[in-house]
């Protein structure tokens, strides 16, 4: 049995706005634009180096969807972003004014700093230790 995480739904106010930060302040990739109706596109981006999963982002149009934009996971963490140099995507992300509102801590499972995209959702940027390196797969 082979089953697997393909998408992660994101729900963003505006499709082309997103698709500037992700791709511009992160270095997301552009995977796929299509439009699907009027107002509905499917679109979905990546880190660079992705195999399994992708964000899906997803335009709010409900009431109860604008109310989650930003706060998708509660005012927690919503998604950890994994890198091979945490230094070089810190100072990079720093430099692009992302807004980090926990400074770079080490722990014994890695390197980690946690920051806001342009909705407010709070990701880690985590660099697994040596040891620890377990915890991801497709490192």
């Amino acid at each position: 049995m082979y089953q697997r995480i393909a998408h992660i739904a994101l729900v963003v106010k505006d499709y082309d706005e997103a698709i500037e930060f992700y791709t511009n302040k992160l270095d997301f990739q552009l995977l796929e634009d299509t439009q699907l109706s009027a107002d509905k596109r499917w679109v979905t981006i990546a880190p660079p180096g992705a195999k399994e999963t992708s964000l899906l982002l997803a335009k709010a149009t409900s009431e109860e969807e604008i109310q989650s934009i930003g706060n998708q996971a509660g005012g927690r963490v919503f998604l950890i972003l994994f890198t091979d140099d945490f230094e070089r995507d810190y100072k990079k992300l720093k430099a692009r004014n992302i807004k980090f509102i926990r400074s770079q801590q080490e722990f014994e499972y890695g390197i980690v700093a946690v920051f806001e995209d342009l909705y407010g959702n709070k990701w880690d940027l985590l660099q697994p230790s040596e040891n620890n390196k377990g915890i991801i797969k497709n490192q």
